[in-house]
């Protein structure tokens, strides 16, 4: 990979496509609209796959893990070794993820980015660590910039481009603590509106969390002038890695779709990295986190469920994924005006 391989614009949609979608919808024996957004789920599956007949057979769910050092600060309500047990939970079909993924009968793998302790190689885990944790950020940088393009480089070499569809997922103890500090950069808001409850963090943990991204602000505000120096600064490895998970997948036209408080933190930054993924992306559900609903306004995102879901891991966008197959199997097989002899308004 060349190290500006990031800036290369998505695939290109083309425009007749999507208005050859719509026409087809407009001749499927309903009102028009009265499917709402499945119509819309559908006609961009078109415009993605340029047919008017499109599919999604082949799911991809990759999970990022990684630690985080601003955990040194108690921000989480869990210890950080925590990280490594789910990963191993993953692998071995017990986390909520794992078992989404088999009842979606989808390609799901775990890849360790950086983990604080060595883990063993087990199905269904790619070992990928480049650091042990990140790096406390209010004392300093989270990662150096050769990490991070490391990271992004290591997040798009797991795409599968034979995907009809790429859900990303995160693991990290303190990830909601960096996710927050993006948040606060990007959507220039406060620490007390993009800071959430996460894991479960009592009144003084929430107090913790605010106080160390208020540190991360004072400390790398006048470094943060972009993208990548606000991932160097306050980002995690897995953060890093579906942001360049995201950015390949648009440049390879497989659609995206993203999960919840952590993943559209990454899908902001990608986004910001390079505009032209946004195209590429769907929004699965809004989060029980307050800031995530700040985060979809400014990425003009209509999420397809709200089920106060705050879990991670993938786990929401696994839970909409039957949305996109209900709308595909509409599009494509319900009859038409004149194939049902009905008469059209």
């Amino acid at each position: 990979m060349t190290v500006q391989w990031f800036l290369k614009p998505a695939r290109l949609i083309d425009q007749a496509d999507l208005d050859s979608a719509r026409s087809h919808q407009l001749q499927l024996t309903k009102p028009p609209g009265s499917l709402g957004q499945l119509e819309d789920i559908a006609i961009s599956f078109c415009g993605w796959q340029k047919s008017l007949t499109p599919s999604c057979n082949h799911i991809q769910i990759a999970v990022f893990a990684a630690d985080h050092g601003v955990c040194a600060q108690g921000v989480s309500a869990f210890p950080q070794q925590v990280t490594a047990q789910m990963v191993h939970n993953f692998t071995s079909g017990g986390a909520a993820i794992s078992i989404l993924a088999k009842q979606l009968e989808a390609e799901f793998e775990v890849i360790n980015l950086g983990l604080i302790s060595a883990i063993d190689d087990t199905d269904g885990l790619l070992n990928r660590p480049l650091m042990a944790g990140t790096k406390d950020f209010t004392q300093q940088p989270a990662m150096s910039r050769e990490t991070l393009f490391a990271a992004l480089a290591a997040g798009a070499r797991q795409l599968n481009s034979a995907a009809d569809l790429f859900i990303g997922g995160d693991m990290g103890i303190g990830n909601t603590s960096s996710a927050s500090a993006i948040y606060s950069i990007l959507l220039k808001q406060p620490p007390e509106l993009t800071v959430g409850p996460g894991t479960g963090v009592d009144k003084d943990g929430l107090a913790r969390k605010r106080k160390a991204i208020y540190q991360a602000l004072n400390r790398h505000g006048e470094q943060m002038k972009t993208p990548l120096d606000i991932l160097e600064c306050v980002g995690g490895l897995e953060i890093a890695g579906l942001v360049g998970a995201y950015i390949a997948c648009a440049q390879a036209g497989v659609p995206i779709l993203v999960d919840g408080f952590i993943t559209t933190a990454a899908a902001l930054l990608a986004c910001q990295i390079n505009p032209s993924v946004r195209s590429w992306m769907m929004f699965s559900h809004k989060s029980a986190e307050p800031a995530h609903t700040l985060a979809l306004d400014s990425l003009k995102a209509q999420p397809m469920l709200d089920l106060q879901m705050r879990l991670g891991e993938g786990s929401g966008a696994a839970v909409a994924t039957p949305l996109i197959l209900s709308a595909l199997a509409l599009h494509n097989n319900m009859a038409t005006f004149t194939s049902a002899g009905v008469s059209e308004s």
